[in-house]
């Protein structure tokens, strides 16, 4: 079916339960942003393939809200589907909430599925939903209508990631987030979300493309802990892991049936995990609302995790520039497209050691597929790549001991001025973020500007955050911590690893995006407090020819040239012959 006959169907089942509006969330039950095939329920019905955005439906209009990375790629996947596009964000773009309440009349149902619903979701839509007479029900009706979404199940192994490389054991994670437990007041703590599970029980799956994470919940009390995961998963090494940490493995479809024990209990549970949760709890227990514990912890990265990072980003490096060689002296003269090289970038990663997978689908722009922000090439309809213009590749991935996420821009023609202009703004942004120092209890939000101050001073914007965390061989996003205009309390804090990439997008001509990973670091403590600095952890040049250097301040200047000399030190000895040539010339002073 197409979306529309999909729309179509989904409006038979909405009259037929009299259901005025119908709202489709991208979300699984654990409230992932990456998801597994099965619950890409928005994608499904909508043919939008974004990590980001929901759907509403009403009898007589849908409309898709997204945020910036997605404005330009969001008309084109919704053409022909009957979806309109509003611009989350953006002046004059409608609350959804809002929205919904014009077009129902008094008295209207909007349904949500529970489970693929947020409790945070759940209880702004029946405030604002009752406030104006409407009201909120649970019924899935996709369910009715995707009737083959489980066909392609299959059993992804769940492994040990050792505390050799975890840098803390489960024992020690489970003691400390008691601890937490403990001083919030709760009896018990529901752990829903799949990169927390599997953070604090050190396992990894592959439940989730290019997310090293397993479907499973746990389930902690001061005496025991539950992890919910179909069996079949777990390896023997796992199976014995949780054994020694004193975790007790159940089915998967049991999380359920137990929630319904619980009585008479404080419930610690983030209010970003699904309805149905709190549905099954609400009549006898209480809760107490507040983020997961270990996701702080998760994102404080130590001694150990940090280590694996600067492990990495070596191995990175060297294939990054291996495929920058091939794709600088390359295009033009072999056949290649977006997809292509796409699959090239994956074939350098896979020959370094203990390389898993892409830490996320490469984004591979060429030419004014570079100005949309998260663009996915596919095999059929890829553009073909020459070495006419310029090109944006941002990529990452996943090995053992860390996780990477890079982006270059790169001139595989002869750049304009304009693209140079503005290519070296975006980069001049990139290094005043990295050069910042900055006090103790900073937030993401006060640093934000630096990244974009050059691009402001002419007018110029990105609509996109500038900074996101990144895990340790985990989730290529993670919180709590951002660099973003929005407001996040989270304060930056030592060892937090986070992404630096601001970026410049012109519709229908090009995109730039410059990419690196930085981690905090403490730098001082003066009369006027303690100071943090970012250390720099990826490393892979920069392309000169797209740099309009008279833009640059010496101090911006300076900061490249010891980058470059950094990266001269670190991959020289891992690379050879022309490769090894060109990268030499690359990494010279400007």
């Amino acid at each position: 079916m197409t979306s529309s006959e999909k729309i179509r169907t989904l409006r038979q089942k909405m009259q037929e339960n009299n259901i005025d509006a119908f709202i489709v969330y991208s979300a699984d039950p654990h409230m992932s942003e990456y998801l597994p095939t099965e619950w890409q329920e928005r994608t499904w019905l909508s043919g939008f393939t974004g990590s980001a955005g929901f759907v509403v439906i009403t009898n007589d209009k849908a409309g898709l809200w997204t945020d910036g990375r997605y404005f330009v790629q969001a008309p084109v996947e919704l053409q022909g589907s009957g979806i309109d596009l509003f611009k989350d964000g953006m002046e004059g773009t409608p609350n959804y909430i809002d929205w919904i309440i014009s077009e129902i009349p008094e008295g209207g149902k909007v349904a949500v599925n529970a489970i693929a619903t947020s409790h945070a979701n759940w209880e702004l839509l029946q405030e604002k939903l009752s406030a104006k007479g409407r009201q909120i029900v649970d019924m899935p009706l996709l369910k009715e209508i995707w009737t083959d979404r489980n066909s392609n199940a299959q059993k992804n192994p769940v492994f040990v990631h050792p505390v050799e490389r975890a840098g803390k054991s489960v024992a020690d994670k489970l003691s400390d987030i008691r601890k937490k437990v403990e001083e919030l007041g709760a009896s018990v703590h529901i752990i829903s979300s799949l990169d927390d599970v599997a953070w604090t029980l050190n396992l990894r799956g592959s439940d989730v493309e290019a997310n090293p994470v397993f479907l499973g919940y746990i389930i902690l009390t001061k005496d025991d802990a539950k992890l919910y995961v179909d069996l079949d998963k777990l390896d023997s090494e796992a199976r014995q892991q949780m054994e020694a940490s004193g975790v007790k493995t159940l089915p998967y479809e049991d999380f359920y049936t137990d929630l319904k024990i619980l009585k008479n209990e404080k419930i610690l549970i983030s209010p970003n995990s699904n309805q149905s949760i709190f549905e099954t709890l609400k009549e006898n227990n209480t809760f107490i609302k507040a983020p997961v514990p270990g996701n702080l912890m998760k994102a404080i990265k130590n001694k150990t995790e940090l280590e694996g990072f600067r492990t990495v980003m070596q191995r990175d490096g060297v294939a990054m520039v291996k495929f920058l060689y091939w794709l600088t002296h390359q295009a033009g003269k072999e056949p290649m497209s977006e997809f292509t090289i796409g699959e090239k970038l994956r074939g350098f990663r896979a020959e370094g050691k203990n390389f898993v997978g892409e830490s996320f689908g490469s984004i591979v722009g060429f030419k004014e597929n570079g100005a949309i922000i998260h663009y996915s090439a596919k095999q059929e309809g890829a553009k073909e790549v020459t070495n006419e213009a310029t090109i944006l590749v941002d990529s990452g991935g996943q090995y053992l001991e860390g996780t990477t996420d890079i982006t270059r821009t790169l001139a595989l023609g002869k750049p304009s001025e304009e693209f140079k202009h503005n290519c070296t703004l975006t980069l001049k942004g990139m290094i005043q973020l990295s050069m910042v120092k900055f006090p103790k209890g900073t937030r993401g939000v006060q640093l934000d500007a630096f990244a974009r101050l050059a691009l402001w001073n002419e007018g110029k914007d990105y609509h996109h955050g500038t900074g996101h965390g990144v895990g340790s061989f985990m989730n290529v996003h993670e919180g709590p911590q951002n660099i973003r205009k929005d407001m996040n309390d989270q304060e930056l804090l030592p060892g937090m690893v986070v992404s630096n990439e601001p970026g410049f997008y012109k519709e229908n001509h090009y995109g730039i995006r410059h990419e690196n990973l930085i981690a905090v670091q403490e730098a001082e403590t003066t009369d006027f407090g303690t100071f943090y600095t970012f250390e720099t952890l990826t490393i892979c040049p920069f392309d000169k020819n797209v740099i309009a250097t008279d833009l640059l301040t010496e101090p911006e200047k300076n900061w490249l040239n010891n980058y470059h000399a950094w990266c001269k030190e670190k991959l020289e000895n891992d690379l050879e012959g022309e490769v090894k040539d060109w990268f030499l010339e690359t990494v010279k002073p400007l």
